[in-house]
């Protein structure tokens, strides 16, 4: 006779068969065995193919990247200039005689002015070409995503700046700004209007810099944004002009949302690149006139390469603050995306 804890179940065979006992019907009541997870050696048995691919990539980032980390902020920590540095004189090679000083490079560039002024231009001129480039490329994609005559020749045109090495375009705005012969002051000229001191006077040569900045970053944002509005279905414009919706409604309501994700991305990027854009600055300005156009990575780079006695030291701990700002700012930057439902 069946237990009446343990229901019957007739089988087709005319067997009976109990049915699974109840959480409650489990041993005394204590819990079962925990379950754990497989041990790392079991792991890389199982996946040791995968992890024998990407050793060789890990081992060439961390000394790429690795080593001279560590060694800036090893020579943050130092007195290091040109002349306590190990060098080589002939066939004779000097030790380096430079001692170790703790945190004391960075209380005196965190104390300095001149760190403080870098800094705020910094932040002004990576909002400006960051926020400009973004609208800039955002408007081009969003006409050249209609289909119009001519467009794959837009398309070219508008992308060729990304194609020429940097270097060469700079040295082409050079000659667009010259005071004297350049093409702008020419044509103001022509109309009447006097020259502009475009690289000579401290305000024109920040709206230079950040003018040419923009010239080289709206491709990339152009081809990010063009590739986000053309994974957006047309079947939602269609719905919505059928509902009533005008241009503006179905860009705030359709567009910006679509092309939201890919934003975020390429704005972090562009904030990180814009950030540390040492070859604008540095080919157009040299950091003048009188370093207001001097950004924080083009004063370490003068601290360690320009200035005598070269100060290694301090160049490193510009290097280092510039490092844990972007940390910081890309910290920032996820949380706050994070809040509002972004994935990344």
């Amino acid at each position: 006779m069946a237990d009446a804890t343990h229901p019957v179940d007739t089988t087709p065979g005319g067997g009976t068969a109990t049915a699974p006992p109840t959480p409650a019907d489990a041993g005394d009541g204590r819990p079962g065995p925990r379950r754990t997870g497989r041990s790392l050696r079991q792991r890389l048995a199982d996946y040791w193919y995968a992890w024998a691919m990407i050793t060789p990539v890990v081992a060439v980032i961390t000394v790429i990247i690795g080593y001279p980390l560590v060694r800036g902020v090893y020579l943050s920590l130092t007195d290091a200039d040109e002349a306590n540095v190990e060098r080589t004189i002939g066939v004779n090679t000097i030790e380096a005689t430079y001692d170790f000083v703790g945190l004391e490079n960075y209380r005196d560039v965190l104390t300095d002015d001149v760190f403080w002024d870098r800094l705020g231009w910094t932040v002004l001129w990576t909002v400006a070409c960051v926020g400009i480039t973004f609208l800039v490329g955002l408007g081009l994609a969003n006409m050249l995503n209609r289909v119009f005559r001519g467009r794959t020749l837009y398309r070219m045109a508008l992308i060729l700046p990304w194609a020429i090495p940097a270097f060469v375009s700079i040295f082409a705005w050079r000659m667009l700004f010259n005071e004297r012969n350049g093409i702008l002051n020419g044509v103001l000229d022509s109309g009447g209007v006097e020259g502009i001191a475009w690289l000579s006077d401290p305000t024109w040569a920040k709206v230079s810099v950040i003018a040419v900045n923009v010239w080289l970053g709206v491709p990339f944002m152009l081809i990010a944004m063009l590739g986000a509005l053309q994974s957006i279905p047309a079947e939602q414009y269609e719905a919505a002009e059928m509902d009533g919706a005008n241009a503006w409604q179905r860009f705030v309501n359709i567009t910006l949302p679509g092309v939201r994700s890919v934003s975020m991305t390429v704005v972090l990027l562009s904030t990180i690149w814009t950030f540390n854009m040492f070859p604008v600055i540095f080919l157009l300005t040299r950091g003048g006139p009188a370093g207001s156009t001097d950004i924080l990575v083009t004063e370490a780079f003068r601290l360690a390469f320009v200035n005598s006695p070269r100060d290694f030291a301090g160049s490193a701990t510009w290097g280092v603050l510039i490092l844990l700002l972007l940390v910081l700012f890309a910290i920032a930057y996820r949380r706050a995306l994070r809040r509002q439902g972004e994935v990344w």
